[in-house]
């Protein structure tokens, strides 16, 4: 069977179905390092994605692997204490999924930036993507897979290959597919060394800038910015400015923190998640796409579904 691209979701997908037995191929147009999903952030939290109860599902499943992988030397993830918050007052109702941090309480005022008037503190996977990926990789060959660099025109090709496709292009869905609901969310981190960050932060926001630092060791990834509709793949200065400049306001230690690289990312945006089966010219196509900035913490989850769709168990 084909999976198309080699992101946290095509190598997730490679993955599981490759250990469940079956003779998988990936194609890709990018080697994964080079893929959004290799700059992401990255933590496994709540997703505010539609469809809700499925999104819930796919988180559920996500967060006990990798909470598992947790305890696996070098696959990238570890566990992280440290604070989710809000310039406004979100109130007392938080997503479903936050009750599988088994440790979440609300923030008190000291807690709390300045400016800051809600939170609250948990531990939560933190995922050192490009480590990650070349643990899924890794284990994708183990278990006898293949993978090819080089694109898929059209799904006419890849039909004319394989009766059993799975779809995990992200942005790329939008001209594979033909879906003009697809859009990029362009996105940008700053990575500097770490100054001895062991905790993460994140801010909730519904603007296009954040504040977020998420520590991988000897590195932290800075956010953020989100930008709709916004396809350019270069690093712009004055983000990243800004960027620096919101995370040392907020954290010290970050001020004179080096800067090591600038990477920018595009989230495949979508009204909903994807996830389901077409039937295109005597193929099963299996899509996988949509995930905005969530792509990693729903991967295992989807994953999962698409065995199942694969299996012909659900369609």
């Amino acid at each position: 069977m084909l999976v198309i691209g080699a992101g946290v979701h095509g190598l997730t997908c490679g993955v599981v179905l490759a250990e469940a037995g079956r003779q998988v191929l990936i194609r890709t147009a990018e080697r994964p390092r080079e893929t959004t999903s290799a700059v992401a952030g990255a933590m496994w939290g709540p997703a505010r994605l539609k469809p809700p109860e499925r999104v819930l599902y796919w988180a559920t499943l996500s967060h006990a692997e990798f909470t598992s992988l947790a305890r696996v030397e070098n696959s990238g993830v570890h566990l992280a204490s440290g604070r989710m918050a809000a310039r406004f007052d979100l109130g007392d109702v938080v997503p479903p999924e936050t009750k599988l941090i088994p440790d979440l309480q609300r923030c008190d005022e000291q807690e709390l930036p300045d400016g800051f008037v809600w939170g609250y503190r948990g531990t939560v996977p933190l995922i050192d993507m490009p480590r990650y990926l070349d643990h899924l990789l890794d284990r994708f060959l183990a278990a006898g897979g293949e993978i090819r660099l080089g694109p898929v025109q059209t799904l006419a090709d890849a039909a004319a290959e394989c009766d059993t496709i799975v779809n995990c292009t992200g942005v790329g869905a939008h001209e594979l597919v033909g879906d003009p609901s697809v859009h990029a969310v362009f996105g940008q981190h700053v990575v500097v060394r770490n100054p001895g960050l062991e905790e993460y932060f994140i801010e909730l926001s519904d603007g296009g800038e954040f504040t977020s630092w998420m520590p991988h060791g000897d590195r932290v990834v800075l956010g953020g910015i989100s930008l709709a509709d916004d396809w350019r793949r270069t690093p712009r200065r004055e983000i990243s400015e800004g960027i620096l400049r919101r995370a040392a306001r907020l954290e010290p230690r970050l001020a004179d923190a080096e800067v090591l690289e600038e990477t920018v990312g595009l989230r495949p945006g979508r009204e909903s998640v994807r996830v389901d089966v077409e039937h295109y010219r005597g193929a099963r196509l299996i899509h996988d796409y949509g995930h905005g900035a969530c792509g990693v913490g729903l991967s295992w989850g989807c994953a999962f579904e698409v065995a199942e769709l694969v299996e012909g168990k659900t369609e």
